[in-house]
């Protein structure tokens, strides 16, 4: 009797802590997703600075130094025309925001949609941070409005993976993807498409500072304790975000940050197709991955335990 009594109470807990986590889940891209007044949208630009503050603080990641680190300098891009400056993290709605900065350095009246994608990363026009001399980097820093976008660790590593290796393009699908299958298959000459468990043990094997760009965590591209900006985006609120940014400075009013995505017709990276990815990762790989993006977690308030929790209570 005590046995069939402690069973059901132990099932109810099990489902109550799922249904915990699946409307925390809920609750969180619900709250992602609202339109914030420009009040409420100010004092989230003041809590995030304040996390991140914070965590730097807390993690000794501020210091001085003569000059800016030139990996650094060369992720940020710098607009004369609204005196702007825009750090660029991959995958995180990078090609959109090169198109409006090419716009507004043309002083082009045209939709950002409209301008082709493999202009902006051929283009001279767009100016890096690092062209420039460091005293003159220094009083650029000072003067523009400094922009940096984040967006959910796991969920850019796995719309990295999916863009860079299940993709046609020379580099990564070829260069890339043999490296990795050198690194993680006994039998070289398979040919099949690297996996996404072969990707995440091959990322692990790298220092942090070593990694591409497309999948370096965030704070060592724009380093955000020593560059103070003062715009925090989020792809998760990127909508409303990049509206307050294109208005704060003073970006013609019908410019607006494009819906475009390069291979269209396939679904953009989210919650549920992040979570698919993770599933075929061993529990040994989502720690070691973890403790990779720790600092992104942390500096930019992301749940990683929220996301951790669906996980485990998928693959139970």
């Amino acid at each position: 009797m005590v046995d069939k009594v402690l069973r059901k109470v132990f099932i109810f807990l099990v489902l109550i802590f799922i249904l915990g986590s699946l409307l925390s889940g809920v609750f969180y891209r619900w709250q992602t997703k609202m339109i914030v007044p420009k009040e409420d949208w100010l004092m989230s630009q003041v809590y995030r600075r304040d996390i991140l503050n914070s965590t730097c603080l807390m993690n000794n990641l501020s210091h001085s130094q003569s000059k800016l680190k030139h990996n650094v300098a060369t992720q940020i891009f710098v607009e004369h025309n609204h005196k702007f400056i825009y750090c660029e993290v991959p995958k995180v709605g990078c090609s959109n925001w090169k198109k409006i900065i090419l716009l507004l350095t043309l002083n082009l009246s045209r939709k950002a949609n409209e301008v082709h994608h493999d202009l902006i990363h051929r283009t001279p026009l767009i100016k890096r941070l690092s062209s420039y001399p460091s005293d003159y980097q220094e009083k650029l820093l000072t003067s523009y409005t400094k922009v940096m976008f984040t967006r959910d660790p796991l969920e850019r590593l796995v719309s990295a993976y999916r863009d860079k290796l299940l993709h046609s393009e020379p580099y990564y699908s070829i260069t890339v993807a043999n490296e990795m299958k050198a690194m993680c298959r006994k039998n070289k000459n398979l040919t099949e498409k690297v996996t996404f468990q072969e990707f995440v043990n091959f990322i692990l094997t790298k220092k942090q500072e070593n990694l591409d760009i497309h999948w370096k965590p965030m704070f060592l591209l724009c380093d955000p304790c020593n560059i103070h900006y003062d715009i925090m985006g989020k792809f998760e609120t990127l909508e409303q975000d990049s509206e307050h940014v294109l208005r704060n400075i003073g970006a013609p009013e019908d410019l607006h940050y494009p819906n475009f995505k390069t291979y269209s017709s396939e679904k953009r990276t989210s919650d549920d197709i992040t979570l698919e990815y993770l599933r075929k990762l061993s529990s040994e790989q989502i720690e070691k991955i973890k403790k990779l993006y720790q600092m992104d977690f942390a500096l930019f308030n992301y749940p990683y335990d929220l996301k951790m929790n669906l996980y485990e209570t998928d693959t139970v």
